[in-house]
């Protein structure tokens, strides 16, 4: 039970911090991508608007013969590129365009901002890119964008080279950086699980050992209840009082023996012999004997049981097992009902099923509960028929015995049916 809780908390800390870490590192790239996509988009539209040219920083004052320059108007830019536009910008951009006419023809090739394709390269992508017909993208490592006028067609080529090596070298970045901190924090996760788990563990062990203490004591005055109530019935004769406190006697000795199982089972305290044997076999014969108790409540125990299901596991937990789920749904099937027992294969071959399934007027309603100790529903699990309830563990056992052999258990109602369901792994067919 403690390393189960263990490592369910681990699995569940490297889940969540994955889910986190994935979403993190996915905005992060997001946006910086969107950033860098977007500041490409306004820095080719300057150049549009600017008839295929990034403007001097400083220009000349023509008013007289001197020199003196003045500083270009930066409000005039896009407002995302006025923190970036500077002096330097118009050298550290690289880029060419071709100009068309209405005619499709070039009549404009402008490349002395790049030094990597010659004119007669600028043409061909520029034809490429308007025989497409498509506006913007990319062609090899440049964005180009398609610009209508009334004179003829422009097309601005951007070297984004830099552009795409920073975002993937961000992205490979933030990539291993959240890895490397996504491992060590799993492993001092799991350094430290058993540290964060530490207050369950020591509640565990006070009921474990509350639950054994308890056990051992109560058997004790119980053995001498019943010595007197035997006392009584020599010295008197039997009576209901003598007969109800030997009942109530052989009740509480059924729950402590049931309860300290329980708790051993959890702890892993009891040692499971796993040998290979005839599942169907021993179904068979752990239900069975349930027939005669349905018959004597006016029911009937349906038997559809699949022969030659052989499985690796303790026998005798297994039987147990399913004379629990038996005896559950006799207790609680409604009076002249049929109660189905049924083991068969899964489709996949590899797994042994048995359902228990009976019906019952007012199922319950959170079947999540019924594997907790001493839960029933007080409607569905109520009883006025005189039959024993049961001491409300049986069900907490049968989980116990399919989590041993890493099988699964569970509970389904289907408008009035009850049904429950264990699948168990390793399992062969002859």
């Amino acid at each position: 039970m403690i390393k189960r809780l263990q490592r369910k908390f681990v699995v569940i800390v490297a889940v969540c911090l994955l889910i986190v870490e994935v979403l993190i590192i996915g905005v992060i790239n997001f946006l910086n991508i969107r950033s860098v996509n977007s500041e490409n988009d306004n820095l080719m539209q300057m150049i549009i608007e600017n008839d295929g040219k990034i403007p001097d920083f400083f220009r000349r004052d023509e008013r007289d013969d001197k020199m003196r320059r003045e500083r270009f108007n930066v409000d005039d830019l896009p407002p995302k590129l006025k923190n970036n536009f500077n002096e330097e910008t118009r050298y550290q951009t690289r880029f060419f365009t071709v100009d068309f006419d209405p005619n499709g023809e070039v009549v404009r090739i402008n490349t002395g901002q790049i030094a990597a394709v010659d004119s007669e390269q600028a043409a061909e992508y520029a034809k490429q890119v308007i025989d497409s017909g498509k506006t913007e993208g990319y062609t090899d490592s440049y964005k180009y964008k398609v610009s209508e006028k009334d004179t003829g067609k422009t097309v601005v080529f951007l070297d984004v080279r830099n552009s795409m090596y920073n975002k993937n070298r961000f992205m490979l970045i933030s990539v291993l950086v959240a890895a490397g901190g996504y491992i060590i924090t799993c492993l001092l996760v799991i350094i430290f699980s058993k540290r964060a788990v530490r207050p369950a563990i020591e509640s565990f062990e006070k009921q474990r050992r509350f639950i054994t203490d308890a056990g051992h004591e109560i058997k004790t005055p119980l053995a001498i209840i019943s010595a007197n109530a035997e006392v009584i019935e020599m010295t008197s004769e039997e009576s209901e009082w003598t007969k109800s406190i030997r009942n109530q006697v052989t009740r509480l000795d059924g729950l402590v023996k049931e309860l300290l199982q329980l708790s051993k089972m959890e702890e892993d305290e009891v040692k499971l012999v796993f040998t290979e044997f005839d599942l169907s076999n021993a179904a068979l014969e752990a239900v069975q004997p349930f027939e005669a108790l349905a018959k004597t409540s006016g029911k009937e125990l349906e038997l559809d049981i699949r022969e030659g299901i052989m499985i690796n596991g303790d026998e005798s937990a297994i039987r147990k097992l399913c004379s629990i789920l038996a005896d559950n749904a006799v207790k609680y099937a409604d009076d002249g009902s049929v109660i189905k027992v049924s083991l068969s294969k899964t489709q996949s071959g590899r797994h042994a099923k048995l359902c228990v399934s009976n019906i019952c007027a007012e199922p319950p309603k959170d079947t999540d509960k019924l594997f907790d100790r001493f839960y029933r529903d007080d409607k569905a699990r109520s009883h006025d028929d005189g039959q024993p309830s049961g001491y409300g563990i049986g069900l907490s056992i049968a989980q116990a015995v399919t989590l041993s052999h890493k099988g699964k258990i569970n509970c389904d109602v289907n408008g009035n049916t009850v049904t429950f369901t264990v699948t168990l792994r390793t399992v062969k067919f002859k």
